[in-house]
């Protein structure tokens, strides 16, 4: 089987993640001047890379992360699989510390491996683990030997747990910045990480 690159990114940033307000899947805010310029970043970095196929979520701000892209010609897919977790009420609204603590209680849940801790009216770690079982195998049997996923950053952390058959609990193993870099490999069957959390194409911005 021939060898596969996979990068995958997240997002750049928008005017929700710098005043550190959750979006989550139900939140569809579209890049801030920083994010766009981050994007144009990547875009010029990778742009030679032989990039097969994008594959983006449903969400506005994927899509204008790999914009430059488009307006170059690849070819994207959108994929609902590749939404963002959903984080319920607490989407979009500056949270009291009590509803932080709610909130950083449920991520270490997750940590500890209750995967079914999930916020009000949103989605546990194991439901978005399910959901994106559809890219998972994308990944393993797409006929392009170089991709580009552009995604979210919980959505990022537990897609690497599955890839590289770790469990969800290490979902904090992977860091994760605005346009920042994973890197992976397929070959034989198996997931390699390469690159981690790489933010080297914004060091000159």
């Amino acid at each position: 089987m021939k060898k596969k690159l996979i990068y995958i990114i997240r997002h750049g940033e928008t005017d929700f993640n710098k005043l550190g307000i959750v979006q989550g899947s139900g939140v569809d805010m579209e890049l801030n001047a920083r994010g766009e310029e981050q994007a144009r970043a990547f875009y010029k970095l990778y742009k030679d890379v032989g990039f097969k196929h994008i594959y983006i979520s449903k969400l506005v701000r994927t899509k204008q992360s790999v914009m430059p892209f488009i307006e170059a010609g690849f070819s994207y897919t959108p994929h609902k699989e590749l939404n963002e977790i959903s984080w319920g009420v607490y989407e979009g609204k500056q949270q009291s510390e009590e509803e932080r603590r709610h909130y950083w209680e449920v991520v270490n849940n997750w940590n500890n491996g209750n995967y079914h801790a999930k916020l009000q009216n949103g989605e546990s770690a194991l439901e978005m683990q399910t959901r994106q079982h559809p890219i998972v195998t994308l990944l393993k049997e797409t006929e392009y030997d170089c991709v580009l996923v552009c995604m979210h950053g919980r959505a990022m952390k537990s897609l690497l747990c599955t890839l590289l058959s770790r469990p969800l609990s290490e979902m904090e193993v992977f860091p994760h910045s605005n346009l920042c870099l994973y890197l992976l490999s397929f070959e034989e069957g198996q997931f390699k990480l390469l690159k981690e959390n790489d933010i080297s194409h914004l060091l000159s911005q």
